[in-house]
């Protein structure tokens, strides 16, 4: 390599269209899916912990979704804010095919069929207790019959006409389940993402808000979601939802595992995605309140940096303002 003054790596980065023809990652509105929550009702409910976030009725979710094709985002990810008095300890609710999620699925691809309904295959918008599955006496969630719910939800999820199903549940077993049912009943094509390394994490509290399971949820999600601690861990989680029939895979939250979201892709060469949750976006809208940031520099920077570490795609609530500034 030449040695400085002949090299001056500042030479590419003197002017801006310089920078741009030299940019190693690149990001567009199509790496985007945009997170969404609906909720009976009329109108639009703003989620407090959640600023510039708010739970829509049925008709305000299509239209949102109609912002987002015009904005080139490809996908919404679509996650309930059931009735409390529809939730119950075995979350029933889930697998009823006139539910919320549903009917929002419907609609969207009745209004909007351009863009791409992914929907969360999980029971803890739906149980009274706040777990993603049946808990036994103990307190302990069970794995195969939960399992086994998963399985009857994806496919009523499908069956409303849901592009892609993903689980974040963390049952073991699950995604082999699902793809097989899915094949069985004629839906080859509806694609699964997992959840296959979602830790527990502390960045999930406004998401809980928003989808009205704070202060239900009885001790914690350790015994199924994954230990902060580990990766080699993670690696093996992806690998059994690849061989059981994952079209992708996610790693979640986003920022904190940064280096997941990179030993994954170099490892396995397959669609990886991140989730930048709740808390991720809190933080940044906290920041931008107080001065301490600048909103559109940090969500930019953000985002570049899940690419960079070879992300696919990005689920962001900062969404349609990126694919604005990436529009600009």
């Amino acid at each position: 390599m030449s040695q400085y003054p002949a090299l001056r790596l500042r030479r590419t980065r003197a002017a801006a269209w310089s920078r741009r023809m030299h940019a190693e990652t690149v990001l567009t509105p199509a790496d985007l899916i945009w997170p969404m929550f609906v909720t009976e009702g009329e109108g639009e409910e703003p989620i407090a912990a959640l600023p510039g976030v708010s739970r829509w009725c049925l008709k305000g979710i299509v239209e949102q979704a109609r912002q987002a094709s015009a904005l080139g985002i490809p996908c919404i990810a679509l996650f309930p804010n059931t009735p409390p008095a529809l939730r119950s300890e075995d979350g029933r609710e889930a697998l009823n095919p006139d539910n919320l999620m549903c009917r929002a699925i419907r609609a969207i691809k009745n209004a909007v069929p351009e863009v791409g309904v992914l929907t969360d295959v999980a029971l803890d918008p739906y149980t009274s207790h706040g777990h993603d599955g049946l808990v036994d006496a103990r307190g302990y969630v069970l794995n195969d019959e939960t399992a086994a719910l998963l399985t009857e939800q994806a496919l009523v999820q499908a069956e409303a006409g849901s592009d892609i199903v993903a689980p974040s549940d963390m049952m073991d077993g699950r995604i082999g389940l699902i793809r097989s049912a899915l094949e069985a009943n004629g839906h080859a094509n509806v694609q699964i993402m997992a959840y296959a390394a979602k830790y527990a994490s502390g960045f999930y509290g406004p998401f809980r808000d928003a989808v009205g399971s704070r202060g239900l949820l009885k001790g914690d999600k350790k015994t199924y979601q994954m230990d902060p601690a580990n990766a080699e861990e993670a690696l093996r989680e992806v690998s059994l939802d690849l061989a059981e029939g994952a079209d992708s895979v996610m790693v979640k939250p986003g920022l904190p595992y940064l280096d997941i979201i990179l030993r994954v892709k170099n490892a396995f060469e397959v669609p990886v995605f991140a989730y930048q949750v709740s808390g991720e976006y809190a933080m940044i809208e906290a920041a931008a309140a107080v001065g301490a940031g600048d909103r559109e520099a940090l969500v930019m920077e953000t985002l570049l940096a899940f690419k960079r570490a070879g992300c696919s795609g990005v689920l962001t609530y900062h969404a349609p303002l990126a694919a604005r500034l990436l529009g600009a």
